[in-house]
């Protein structure tokens, strides 16, 4: 039905030289460049429509030496390939590689149009089909209650002038894709399709010739109407998954206005925007890039961002996200980031990165699908072949092999997976998650144990400084206004929460340092000819591991000079919404808790205590952190990881699954499988339940497709199923399929969950 999408048309045909394979220059120009030498290349493929495609790409393009890493997006038909640059590589293999097998490519861009386009075709494939067949079937009644000879072959006449020309129009879709891969030496889900409603077409025009009594034109017809309605609605339904992303990429601006130097100002394409360009934005516009205040004070709509839709103040420093919407005043901003780099564009990879996921069960699907093509054409075969010796009457054993052709058809087993992913993938968007990988959703759905990082994760990560205390170590040439404008300067090279609310609560000038240095989990390092400056926790600003704490609950950082230390800054932050509820919610679900934090034991046992956590570690390392995740894996637990800081970034590559908050630093957000929008730590829970959901739709889908071609290919083989039979039976299972795979869209979250048995979780403090 669904499992192979329409042919390859509007695409730019490199293979047919109907267009030019883009220059090297233009394929670096457009590629990502991932740092390191390794670039990403996106390339556009149409063509791709099922597992044995993504076999099929992904296979020639691991042969091309330099290639790292190649991954086949089949709803977005996307290609993403990742390449290091050096060792005389020409990016244009790249493209050679794809068109070698037959496959047309170009540059990336979002198909709008051509979506559009495409959706009308089979709509407008659909309406003529379906009148067809309805046509030929009143035609067939008339014979089937026993017409007169001439009359029956009349109408058998009629039916053959209908269905010729539908056959043409309709079934291109499925003729295209299969001249296509024959030409080129391969097969696909199109050619047995294509072959059985040829089949059934040309028997059913001999027995026409030769006045027999049966024709089968209804069920070509027919056959192609339902192919055809599966067909649509799985484009349809993978379109309006990809509604979510076209409407991100449409929140962008094409452009902006640039200050120029001398005063002037130009408009400017979002593409040639770069960092450190001045822009003009005028109430009512959408910030182009991502940006910071430089002038002007105005209210902004940040919902994109954190899921409120309550209007924020931006003032000077401020920093706004690309897609923000200017409401009241005018701003001038710096850019900080290019278009390509923004977090608008971040969120969108997100999202068509969770479309490319090869999760195990998608492996699965497609491996089975690509064994689909000759198992089918060998046991049509075999049907022909047995029927045909076994009582002599060819044409009875030609209509049985047709009928296997068209009843094996594996489009439950193709949609079983996607679809679900897909529908899941747009749940999670709809709650503000986005997924980098589906796979991750598969992984997600066998967590038993979940870790939480305290600072910005567990806690909203934006302290503000409640007091300040000086050191025993007060100089001279420090007094503490001193201190306190160094201690801001510092932080205001970090992203840590701390360090932000020490470099906004400072509004006076702050001196400047050449080099800034931050050492993750511990803090910031100036070198100065002064000495040698440290903000951070205690133990990194004096210098001295062994360092006992004060045992305050509130959150520090201290400032010291060569060892000594001059100030202490105390900070209170406060609990993410519904950190209580998801809490509770995860332990309900038989999820085992703990807490891994780099804080002090008497913060960390506080938001513990608060949040009724039992285990937690505090004081930890980013490779304390990580060992600790390891630990806690090798009792036998699957776990996931919840942080948002640069020292969360190993433990969240070492977990089985990990989330992170927006609001995490960038390699934060690099390093997890997950990365929710809003402020609400209720995401984690919502994640859980949609991939415990989707992971039984998934196991549902799969025993429904497998256990229909348990019962109909016996059927068929046995020849108790004419060709119509097969058509509505292959279309009904792959509705079911369809319509279960729906029903994650309504769900109510926070449902009963099942309960995973897991092993205790070890090396954590059990509170009192």
């Amino acid at each position: 039905m669904s499992c192979c999408a329409p042919g390859t048309e509007g695409a730019l045909d490199v293979a047919s030289g109907t267009g030019a394979v883009p220059s090297a220059e233009e394929l670096l120009l457009a590629s990502k460049d991932l740092g390191g030498g390794l670039h990403q290349t996106d390339l556009s493929v149409p063509g791709v429509h099922c597992g044995a495609c993504i076999a099929t790409l992904e296979g020639a393009l691991a042969e091309v030496p330099g290639i790292e890493d190649a991954r086949v997006n089949l709803t977005a038909r996307r290609v993403a390939v990742r390449w290091r640059e050096g060792a005389g590589f020409d990016p244009r293999s790249i493209v050679t590689a794809v068109t070698s097998r037959g496959y047309a490519a170009h540059l990336y861009a979002a198909p709008l149009a051509l979506d559009d386009e495409l959706r009308n075709d089979l709509i407008r494939a659909v309406a003529v089909s379906g009148f067809a067949a309805m046509n030929i079937m009143l035609l067939s009644v008339s014979v089937w209650s026993g017409a007169e000879a001439s009359t029956r072959d009349l109408f058998h006449w009629i039916s053959a002038l209908i269905a010729g020309p539908v056959l043409i129009y309709a079934g291109r879709f499925f003729f295209r894709s299969a001249w296509g891969a024959l030409k080129h030496g391969r097969t696909n889900m199109d050619v047995p399709i294509s072959l059985a409603v040829m089949l059934s077409y040309c028997v059913s025009l001999w027995e026409t010739i030769h006045s027999a009594e049966h024709a089968w034109f209804d069920a070509t017809v027919t056959l192609l109407f339902f192919l055809l309605i599966g067909r649509t609605l799985d484009h349809v339904m993978r379109d309006r998954a990809r509604s979510a992303i076209t409407g991100l990429a449409r929140l962008s601006p094409r452009g902006a206005m640039v200050l120029q130097p001398d005063g002037t100002r130009i408009f400017r394409p979002v593409e040639e925007i770069m960092v450190g360009d001045r822009l003009s934005i005028a109430a009512g516009e959408r910030i182009a890039v991502d940006a910071r205040v430089v002038s002007g004070v105005s209210d902004v709509d940040r919902s994109l961002v954190s899921g409120e839709s309550v209007p924020v103040t931006a003032r000077p420093r401020t920093v706004l996200e690309a897609g923000v919407m200017n409401l009241t005043g005018a701003l001038q901003v710096e850019a900080i980031a290019v278009a390509k780099a923004s977090f608008l564009a971040e969120v969108i990879g997100l999202m068509e990165a969770a479309e490319g996921g090869r999760a195990r069960y998608r492996r699965i699907a497609d491996r089975a699908a690509a064994y689909y093509s000759p198992a089918v054409h060998l046991l049509a075969l075999v049907s022909f072949m047995g029927w045909g010796l076994y009582d002599g009457d060819w044409k009875h054993a030609l209509l049985v092999a047709v009928a296997v052709l068209i009843i094996t058809c594996p489009c439950a087993l193709g949609l079983a997976v996607p679809v679900v992913q897909v529908v899941a993938a747009g749940r999670l968007f709809g709650n503000g998650i986005m997924v980098k990988d589906g796979s991750a959703m598969e992984r997600l759905a066998e967590i038993d144990t979940a870790l939480f990082d305290k600072t910005g994760t567990l806690t909203m990560g934006t302290p503000r400084l409640i007091g300040r205390e000086t050191g025993q170590a007060q100089y001279a040439t420090c007094p503490p206004d001193r201190a306190f404008a160094v201690a801001a300067a510092l932080a205001a090279h970090s992203r840590h929460p701390l360090s932000a609310a020490l470099a906004a609560a400072h509004s006076g000038p702050l001196p400047e340092f050449e080099t800034v240095t931050e050492i993750p989990g511990c803090g910031l390092e100036a070198v100065t000819a002064e000495g040698v400056w440290r903000l951070g926790n205690r133990a990194f600003a004096s210098g001295d591991a062994a360092v006992e704490e004060d045992g305050s609950a509130a959150s520090e950082a201290l400032l010291s000079l060569d060892g000594h230390l001059l100030e202490t800054f105390r900070f209170e932050d406060r609990l993410r919404p519904a950190a209580q509820a998801a809490i509770d919610s995860l332990r309900k679900n038989g999820v085992q808790l703990g807490i891994l934090s780099g804080d002090r034991p008497a913060a960390v046992s506080r938001v513990a205590s608060k949040l009724g956590v039992e285990r937690w570690m505090a004081g930890l390392a980013p490779r304390q952190k990580t060992e600790a995740v390891g630990r806690v894996a090798a009792s036998g637990a699957k776990v996931l990881m919840v942080g948002d800081g640069i020292n969360d970034a190993p433990a969240l590559s070492a977990a089985h699954v990990s989330m992170a908050p927006a609001t995490a630093a960038d390699i934060g957000r690099q390093a997890a499988d997950l990365v929710f929008l809003h402020d609400g730590l209720d995401s984690v829970s919502f994640a859980l339940d949609t991939a415990r959901r989707a992971d039984r739709l998934i196991r549902q889908n799969f025993a429904l497709a497998i256990g229909y071609n348990v019962i109909a290919v016996p059927i068929a083989i046995l020849g108790h199923a004419t060709p119509l039979i097969a058509a509505i039976a292959m279309s009904t299972s792959s509705i079911v399929v369809v319509a279960n795979s729906l029903r994650l869209k309504g769900a109510a979250p926070n449902g009963p969950e099942r309960k995973a048995e897991r092993p205790e979780a070890t090396g954590m403090v059990r509170t009192a």
